[in-house]
Parts: structure tokens; sequence; C-alpha cells
């Protein structure tokens, strides 16, 4: 019987605490496949022994040739001398691979001898069996093995990692299972069979084996979700999350009280950044426990920092109106601002009436709260409103004026509103008092994320005036920054400044793009989309042209012109299917399809198109992610809320 050469496995290899990630790649390869274990090889390899280094090295390079006969005489002399586990794995290796199953039995009896307790040699004799075509005589010595388990964690664990170190997984988990009814309830192995059933694929068992751990000992919570982060991270079928998903719900609606599966719920909503589940449950729990609104508003700052506006007016909406607190009902009402303010914002296209009812209410909760610190925030954004939508940037200085002036306690703070100050001047058309104060919070916070988006802001305005060389250098400073956001914004810059300086240092192309970028800053689309028509007459067939494809279809997208922005990402993408940009495009025509004109089956195309044909996008994460829920393989149903108490005290109650 011909057998796939494996290699020696340490001893010293602890399988119960391998990370489910790395457990999870080991079974998506197979049984067949070695490559799990090549760490191991290593180890041994390089380990220090007082036999010669030279004889190691000749018998392990016998034996990675396949000259096992050679291998072999190497290292039964090297066993003679000195019979430690390295030289045993491979001596036995080798008498097995050369099909002498008989000597390998008798290796083993040697080395049993000299450890007598020793788990892993009493597993190499059915191992020896099991290779010399002896199955029935292996299952039944393992068996007994199992049968004759002492009932010790310590004896349970080494059994179990022995039989896992020979790939014998089932005999793992019977182990396990055999040392949950020995040492039941002292310990029932969980987080172990748990590990072993993901090895396994087993992913129904492994998260009921998670579930129970939280049923029985809620304090395992918080160690039951790290492990499953980190599973999580490796489940590119999302097997696991959907396992969890599905045995958390049913759990849920089975047992309503257990207010620990319910935040597990929450969890692993947020974990998909499904804040609409997450909120639902979220109130549930929040009137089962009387929280006050504490936890709701606690997901509705995730939610904004995860840019989920809606969600997170929602949840400061549900405090508002639910909690007794009164400081608490201020910052929610200063966050649901906020939330209102971003969506009125970032609508395509932005609604005048929408823009104008939220400024209306900054007005009033900053009036009704003159002089509380909580409203700064909002007297910053009314005054981006006041200038970038009313038309009225006198009065959006004066109230950067006068909230700078009552900040000089908050620096942060502060810089954000000469950040702010600084962009109003710019779109009013004065650069030079923009680049002061750009200057003067790139100054104050030289190695702050914040310092670093006010030299990206000063660089971006060097570029909207020309002086492309100068902005360059910034930018290439800024591609190491610690804000990936303000690096990845910074590296774009410089590669399309790179890209479209000629080599003869004519810039005519590149100056009308960046004049028509500043229009579409100061709000002025129509005259930037003219400037960008001119550079496709003017320079046909220039570098630029796939970035003007690209500003002109972000201009129809704020103009609400959906089917205009399709056409020009559509032409980019056939003008320029290879082009660093064409990633770029298809993620936004996927987007365009998904969100706005919620046409399922052309977003589900593109995602699709997307994941194959630009594998290294770092859009393809997120497009797989919508692709499987469009698909519908999270359109299950939600667990009922918690059941409130049977003393009615909620029965008038609205749900929500």
């Amino acid at each position: 019987m011909t057998h796939t050469i494996e290699p020696p496995i340490s001893p010293n290899s602890n399988f119960s605490s391998l990370s489910p990630d790395k457990s999870g790649q080991a079974l998506r390869r197979g049984r067949g496949v070695r490559y799990s274990l090549l760490f191991f090889l290593l180890f041994l390899t390089v380990s220090t022994y007082s036999q010669p280094a030279t004889d190691q090295q000749l018998g392990l390079q016998f034996y990675n040739n396949r000259e096992f006969g050679k291998a072999a005489e190497v290292f039964e002399r090297l066993y003679k001398n000195k019979p430690d586990h390295f030289t045993y794995t491979y001596y036995m290796q080798c008498l097995l691979e050369l099909g002498e199953t008989e000597e390998a039995a008798k290796l083993v009896k040697q080395q049993m001898k000299r450890y007598p307790e020793d788990a892993k040699y009493k597993v190499d004799q059915g191992y020896v069996l099991m290779r010399g075509n002896q199955g029935q005589k292996a299952l039944k010595l393992f068996d007994d093995l199992i049968r004759e388990l002492k009932p010790e964690q310590r004896s349970v664990v080494e059994m179990a990692n022995a039989f896992t170190m020979r790939r014998e997984y089932d005999y793992s988990v019977k182990t396990y299972l055999k040392g949950r009814q020995l040492l039941s309830p002292s310990y029932t192995f969980g987080f172990e069979l748990a590990q072993l059933y993901e090895m396994q694929g087993q992913f129904d068992k492994m998260v009921m084996e998670y579930i129970t751990l939280i049923e029985e000992n809620p304090a395992y919570a918080e160690q039951v979700q790290a492990r499953l982060q980190n599973s999580l991270l490796n489940d590119p079928e999302n097997l696991k999350t959907e396992a969890l998903r599905k045995a958390l719900v049913m759990n849920v609606q089975k047992n309503p009280d257990n207010i620990t599966l319910t935040e597990m719920l929450v969890w692993l909503s947020l974990q998909l950044k499904d804040f609409e589940s997450a909120l639902v449950q979220a109130r549930a729990l929040d009137r089962r426990l009387d929280e006050n609104g504490s936890r709701v508003f606690a997901l509705g700052q995730l939610s904004v920092s995860s840019g989920n506006y809606k969600v997170a007016a929602d949840a400061f909406n549900y405090v508002m109106s639910r909690s007794d607190d009164p400081a608490l009902r201020t910052i929610a009402e200063v966050e649901l601002l906020r939330s209102e303010y971003e969506l009125a914002t970032t609508a395509y296209p932005v609604d005048p009436v929408k823009i104008k009812e939220v400024a209306g209410k900054h007005n009033t909760a900053i009036l009704r709260n003159v002089g509380n610190p909580l409203t700064y925030p909002l007297v910053r954004n009314l005054a981006h409103i006041e200038a970038f939508y009313l038309d009225n940037s006198a009065r959006a200085v004066e109230l950067l004026e006068e909230l700078i002036n009552k900040t000089n306690n908050d620096r942060q703070l502060q810089a954000q509103c000469k950040l702010e100050l600084a962009d109003i001047m710019l779109f009013s058309g004065e650069p030079w008092e923009a680049t002061l104060l750009y200057s003067q919070v790139d100054k104050a916070f030289k190695n702050d994320p914040l310092g670093h988006e006010a030299r990206f802001r000063n660089a971006r305005l060097s570029f909207y005036i020309g002086e492309f060389d100068w902005a360059r250098a910034q930018l290439d400073v800024l591609k190491a920054a610690t804000s990936k956001l303000i690096a990845n914004d910074a590296m774009q810059m410089s590669l399309l400044i790179s890209d479209n300086i000629e080599a003869d240092s004519i810039t005519l192309a590149l100056a009308s793009y960046a004049r028509a970028d500043l229009l579409l800053f100061r709000n002025r689309t129509d005259q930037a989309l003219s400037v960008l028509d001119s550079i496709l007459i003017a320079f046909p067939g220039h570098s630029i042209t796939d970035n003007v494809l690209m500003k002109k279809a972000e201009i129809r997208m704020k103009q609400g012109d959906f089917a205009a922005a399709e056409a020009l990402w559509k032409e980019l993408l056939e003008q320029y299917p290879d082009d660093i940009l064409a990633d770029d495009a298809l993620y936004s025509l996927a987007s365009l399809y998904d969100i706005h004109l919620r046409d399922t089956e052309k977003a589900k195309e593109a995602y699709q198109k997307l994941m194959l044909e630009y594998p290294g996008s770092l859009y393809v994460v997120e497009a797989r992610k919508r692709y499987r829920t469009l698909r519908g393989d999270f359109q299950q149903e939600q667990p009922d809320q918690i059941s409130p108490p049977t003393d009615g005290s909620f029965q008038n109650q609205s749900p929500y």
C-alpha cells in the first residue's frame, strides 16, 4: 500500500491551543495535504541535539530526497546513541516508508518502555498498525486507550493531542467527550472541542460548544468572543458566521431570558456591520434590563463611527424619548443632530429643504443650550452648512471665530474649528488665509492625525492653485501617515500629479483638472463640468482622461444624475480596464446599483466581476460581503425581541 510521506510532528505541539484561524486553514487544505505541519518540521530541523549536526543534516537530506534506506541507517545509529523523540520520529517514519512495520512496532515499544506514561507513544502503536493495514486492531487499541482514560484534565488533553498529531481527529473528539463524562461539571473541555470541530469543518458543532459554554458560565462570554473574532476573520465562505448566527437566533428564541446570548447576538451583528439588527436587540435589552438608554447610545456612537448615520439617528431618537437622564438626553440630541447633518450633507443629491431643516434644528439646540460645551460640535457643523450650502460665509466665519475664542482649553476642538474655517476661506476664494490656518494646525499637531489632516489639506490647496511640485513633496511625506485614510488620499493625489506631469513639465491638462476640482470643492458643479469637458476636447487621449471621467461621475452623483454617472463609469471601464482607477469605477458602479438604483441583479454582477477581475483590490472584502448579502445568504429570520417581564409593566409601551 502506498502512503504519502508525512513529516514527523513535534512532541511539543499543543493542539488544544491552536488558534481558530490556523486550524481552519488546516481543515480546508485537507487531511492529505501536509502544509500545516511544515512549521513543526522546521522546528525539529533546527533544534539542537548532542549528536553531531552533520549526521542529523545527512539523515534529513536523505529523508527529504526520499532515500529512506539511507536515512534509516543514519537515524538508527543516532537513535542508539540518544533515543530522543526527534530521532525516534524520523527513524520510525523511515521504517514505515520502507514497509518495515514490524521494526517500527518494535521501535514504538522500546520508546514506550522508556516513557510508559506518555500518551503519544501509545497512540503511535495504533498509528503503526494503521500503516501496516491492520486498521481494526488499531481502532480497538484506540478505543481501549479512551476506555482506560484517567479522570485527570492533563491526561485527557495529552491523549487528545496525541490523536490530533496523528490526524485522528475523530478520536481526539472521543477523548474529550470521555473526559467530559469523567470530569463534568468541573471541566467540560468545551473550548478544546470547539477548536477540534472547527478543524474538521463541523461549524454547527463548534458554535454549539461555544454557546453551551456561555449558557453554563456567562463569564466565558468575553473569552468566547475573542476566539470567535479571530476565527471569523478566516471565514471566506461565511460558513462559520452563518452557523453562529443561526445557532444564536435559535437559542435566543428558545431562551429569551438569557441576556448573555442576546448580547452575543448584538456582538455578532456588530462584527457583520449589521447595525439595524444590532439596534433591534440593543433596544430590547435596554428595556429588559432598564438601562436607561446607555447601551443604545453606545450603539449609536458605533454606528456614527462606521458611517451608518441612519441607524445612529434611530438610536439617539430612542434615547431621547426613553431616558430619564437629562445629561444623556442632551448628549443624545447633539449626536442625533450630528447624524442628521451627515445624512443631509452626504445625500445624492443634497436636498435644500432638508439642509435648511437641519440648520434650523442646530440653531434651536445651540440657543437652548447657550454656553454648553456639548453643543460646540454643532456650532462647527452649522458653520459648514451656512458656508457651503446656504451661501452665508460671513455668518459661518462669525460662528467659527467666536467658537475658536471659547475653546482655548480644548486644543483639539479649537484645531478642528480652524480647519473648518480654513476650508471656508478656500471656499470663499481666500486661499492665502486658508493656508495660514492649515499651517497653524500642522505646526501645533506635528505628529498627530489632526496635523496630518491639516498638511494634507494644505497640499490639496497647493494642488488646486497649480503648485504641483510642492504639493507632491508634502503628499509623499504623508504616505507614511499613521492615519490610513490620510495615507491613501495622499498616495492617490501624489499619483495623480506624477502620472500627469509630462516629460517636458507641461501641466496644462493637470492645471485645468485642478481648477475643476477646486470648483467642485466650492460647489460650482456646472462650471466644474464645463472645465472637465474642455479637457477632453483640448487634450484627446491624454493620460488624465480616466481621472476626468471619474471626476465627472462624482459630479453627476452629487447632482443625482445616476444615469449619467453610470454611463461615465462604464466608459472608463471599457476604455481603461487595466487602469489604476478601474476597480474604483467598478465598485462605484456596483454601489450605484446596490444602494441608489436597488437593482440587485446588476449589483451582484458588478460585485462578482470586481472579485474575479480585480482580486487585489481594496474593495474585494466589502464586495464579497455585499454580494453574499444580495444573494440572500443572511436573509434569515431575526429572533423575536426579548420578552418583557410578565408583570405587565411594558404592556402599554411602544416596542420601539
